[in-house]
């Protein structure tokens, strides 16, 4: 197992004995885990390589946890976050899980209900990172395509035939089948479908260069 597969929970709490008792039951679950006191030490840490969640104490000296969850999604940092709080009230648990929490646990909670709530934020990251890496290497694949070769990409998968696409551009339809051939190649498509499938990951319009 890599460093890239390896599963990392951040606690974040400024009780040492909450931060102690969740360790000893990550470490019992085989789970690495790294703990901080308040937000800003959080903030300070270096991102994990491998799948993470964050769990996550609701009332921190300076910056609290709701307000962590806020920056942290201003940054575009998309870790699951379980929220843990020893006073949790009913907006305060919409406001978290409205905004993306993976569960919202009140103290004193089972060391089982923690545990699936970490399993399954965990599962989350796991998916998420799998869809970004996936999404980059089709970015990269794209981006080798020439501007002409995209051109004819967008109006190949808006349903436009070889023809159309060729008195569209001004351009042959022997032409506009070499750059379809070209795009299918680079991007690795098996099928139009495939190119399909890539172009709406990639969010592409039709005809976008």
């Amino acid at each position: 197992m890599t460093a890239m597969d390896v599963p990392t929970v951040f606690v974040v709490d400024d009780d040492a004995g909450v931060r102690a008792s969740i360790q000893g039951l990550l470490k019992s679950a085989k789970l690495r885990c790294a703990s901080f006191g308040t937000a800003e030490e959080y903030l300070r840490s270096k991102p994990p390589e491998g799948p993470s969640c964050l769990v996550l104490d609701v009332s921190l000296p300076g910056v609290n946890g709701l307000d962590l969850q806020r920056e942290l999604a201003d940054a575009g940092v998309r870790i699951p976050i379980i929220f843990i709080t020893g006073h949790g009230d009913i907006p305060m648990t919409v406001k978290a899980m409205k905004s993306g929490a993976v569960e919202f646990l009140t103290k004193p909670f089972r060391d089982e209900d923690l545990l699936d709530a970490i399993r399954q934020a965990l599962d989350r990251d796991r998916v998420a990172r799998q869809q970004q890496s996936s999404l980059a290497e089709l970015r990269k694949r794209y981006d080798k395509l020439t501007a002409r070769e995209r051109e004819v990409m967008g109006l190949v998968v808006s349903g436009m035939l070889n023809k159309q696409i060729a008195f569209d551009l001004g351009t042959s339809e022997i032409t506009v089948k070499i750059h379809r051939g070209h795009v299918m190649r680079k991007m690795q498509a098996g099928s139009l479908a495939d190119l399909v499938r890539m172009a709406a990951k990639l969010e592409l319009s039709p005809g976008k260069k």
